[in-house]
């Protein structure tokens, strides 16, 4: 999803919850990996990995200055015979410690051997975060937690695109170059998307 999809989404979320929320929850993920200047790991479950947000923050850090932002995607199925960028597997959640922030992503329930991973990163003090259905285990496990229920108006998909694209523009503009072309085109789009206004 590029950033005019983005900013039309948002035209249509206006009004909602979902942007504040997103926003708020993208804030302490870049706070989080910020302010350690740890690792970023992200972890779905068995059945879902999140591919797409881990895609869509390694552009994010690229774009906004804030290498942090690079997710470690840990899968539950990584082999040492992958990529090295494919082949971590879930003993990394194990080995998390503080500084660093776990991003778990979970459209269902994230079962127990995920549980007892989060909880033991938790214990070693990594800070965890979760996108996920609501499901209570995993959200008592989070230090902050975004439920997306099951619903007609937004899916778990969407929000992480929201919450990635946040992430990117909450991060402090580059030095060299404070008025990004990623910020200049999400202007463009919000005017070019805008009802026209009356003259007198």
């Amino acid at each position: 999803m590029d950033a005019v999809r983005v900013a039309l989404l948002r035209e249509v979320l206006a009004g909602t919850e979902w942007l504040g929320s997103t926003r708020r929850f993208a804030g302490v993920l870049r706070g989080s990996v910020v302010s350690y200047e740890g690792g970023l790991l992200l972890v779905g479950t068995e059945e879902y990995e999140p591919w797409h947000l881990a895609a869509h923050l390694v552009d994010e850090a690229a774009w906004s200055g804030t290498p942090e932002l690079s997710p470690t995607l840990v899968r539950h199925g990584a082999r040492p015979s992958d990529p090295a960028h494919l082949a971590v597997g879930l003993g990394r959640v194990e080995a998390a410690r503080r500084g660093e922030t776990l991003l778990v992503v979970s459209p269902g329930a994230p079962g127990a051997p995920l549980l007892e991973r989060v909880h033991d990163a938790r214990r070693a003090g990594a800070t965890v975060l979760s996108l996920d259905a609501g499901d209570r285990e995993l959200g008592a496990l989070a230090h902050e937690s975004l439920p997306v229920p099951d619903g007609p108006d937004l899916d778990l998909d969407t929000v992480q695109h929201l919450v990635s694209a946040a992430a990117g523009e909450n991060a402090l503009p580059s030095p060299r170059n404070p008025r990004r072309f990623r910020d200049r085109l999400s202007r463009l789009a919000d005017q070019l998307t805008a009802p026209p206004s009356a003259r007198w």
